[in-house]
Formats: C-alpha cells, structure tokens, sequence
C-alpha cells in the first residue's frame, strides 16, 4: 500500500530536479550571452544612433550604425562609464584625417559626439567664406546635386551640396544651409590644432556644433586622442527621423532600404 507514494514521491523530486536544472541552464545561457555581448560592445562593435543632422548629407538622422572600438587602440573611454583604469591609449592608431569617429566632449568627457576629423596634430585650420583651409591651402570643393532637409527651425529647404577633398584625398559631400556667408561659423581665426589632439567638423557645416567653437564658449574645441571612441564602419539600420525604431508595422514605408550595410565613408 505505500509503494506507489514512494513511487510519486521519486517522480515529484525528478520533476522538480529538471525544473531547476533547466532553471540553471537558462541562467547560464543568458550570462554567457551578457558577457559576449560586453565583451564585443567593449573590444569590438559598438552600435550608435544619429539623433542630430550635423553630418548631413553622410549620415541621417534614424540611421544606426556599428562603431569599430579597435580601430584606435583602447583607452577608459573604450569602457563602460570610462573607468579610470588608466592614462592614455593602449593598441593605439592615430585617427585619419577624414574619418567619422565617435568621442566624448572635452566638455564634460561622457557625452557622445560624432563628428568628422578634418585636422591633425600640428595642422592650421581656418574657416574664410564658409571654405575650408587646412595649412593654408583652400580644399577643393566640387557643386553637386542640390538636396531637401530641414533648416535649423525644422522647415525643409532645398540647398547645395559640394563635394569636398581632404588632404590626403579623402573625398565627402557637405552641405550648408546659410551659403557661403550666412553661417555661424563661416569666417573663423586660425586654429593650431595643439599634440595629440584633434579638430573635428560636420558634414552639415551651418548646422554642427564643432571645433570651430572653443569649449569655454559651449563648443567642442580640440579633441583630445584619449577622447575618441571608435570609427563609424556601417549603417546597419535607418528609418525617418519622425519614426520610432519599435513600430515595426511601419518599417515597410518608413525604412531607408537603401541605407541598410552601406559603408560609411
């Protein structure tokens, strides 16, 4: 008469045994994944979002796209929170002129920038009727086909765009929306950009809070090579800046298909 309790007895404490094994499995499933997951977001890929149009016509607002952490070595900003574990850069390769590169602002050394390098260490930098002059050579600039975005004020206006080559002969579309002297920053001093530091420029040259404005003056200023945070590699996703990334029932009409594993350049 007592077998069959001991029998469901066994079965109950089975049952219970694979339940917290699976339990346990889960657990261990998911923390590998975290630290994976760290472990490529730290040394590898970072994923971003532009949530600003000063790279315009390069890069939209909704694009998201993945960050190269190893393209310049390493330093506490490559960490979470940018611990501070220790000075300087690790692995370290000086940035390119002409690359996009996210780091964090002198300002304050948290806040996520993404601007393009357009000066190194050593260089003069001047800006005269919205041209650029990079040590005392005027960078050739090209018209190309004019474009629709939105003015400071967010109404859209139609404006040129120029194709511009770096020194080095990096070549990147620029836009700007006040012409060649209508912008904030149209006419500048000359900037030497002081060792180890470097000075950094948007795309969309009227509408980009940069180098041009020194950080005493709520600008950027020079960035310092500690600062960078890695170079902007591939868009892996873009939907219309007006367009939450979660209402994926308008991705159809809303996402830019033709943005999707494009290089950035």
């Amino acid at each position: 008469m007592t077998e069959p309790v001991r029998l469901e007895g066994e079965a109950e404490r089975r049952r219970k045994a694979s339940e917290e094994g699976g339990l346990g499995e889960t657990i261990k499933v998911v923390v590998q994944a975290l630290l994976i997951a760290l472990v490529v977001r730290t040394f590898l890929f970072q994923p971003f979002n532009i949530p600003s149009g000063s790279l315009i016509p390069t890069l939209l607002i909704g694009d998201y796209l993945f960050v190269s952490k190893y393209a310049y070595g390493y330093s506490r900003y490559s960490f979470p929170f940018g611990p501070d574990l220790f000075q300087g850069r690790i692995f370290g390769t000086p940035p390119k002129r002409g690359d996009i590169a996210v780091f964090k602002t002198p300002s304050d050394n948290s806040t996520d920038f993404i601007k393009r390098v357009i000066g190194l260490p050593g260089d003069k930098i001047q800006v005269t009727h919205a041209r650029l002059i990079i040590n005392g050579q005027m960078v050739p600039r090209e018209p190309t086909q004019s474009i629709t975005t939105k003015d400071r004020f967010g109404k859209d206006v139609e404006v040129p765009t120029y194709k511009e080559t770096l020194p080095g002969g990096v070549t990147h579309r620029i836009i700007q929306l006040e012409g060649d002297d209508g912008g904030l920053a149209s006419n500048t001093d000359v900037y030497t950009v002081p060792p180890n530091e470097y000075f950094m420029m948007g795309d969309n040259r009227d509408n980009s809070l940069d180098s041009r404005v020194p950080v005493d003056q709520g600008g950027v200023g020079y960035v310092p090579f500690e600062n960078f945070v890695g170079k902007a590699e591939l868009i892996f996703f873009s939907i219309k800046d007006d367009t939450p990334i979660w209402q994926f029932w308008r991705w159809p009409s809303d996402v830019r298909w033709n943005r999707i594993f494009t290089l950035i350049r």
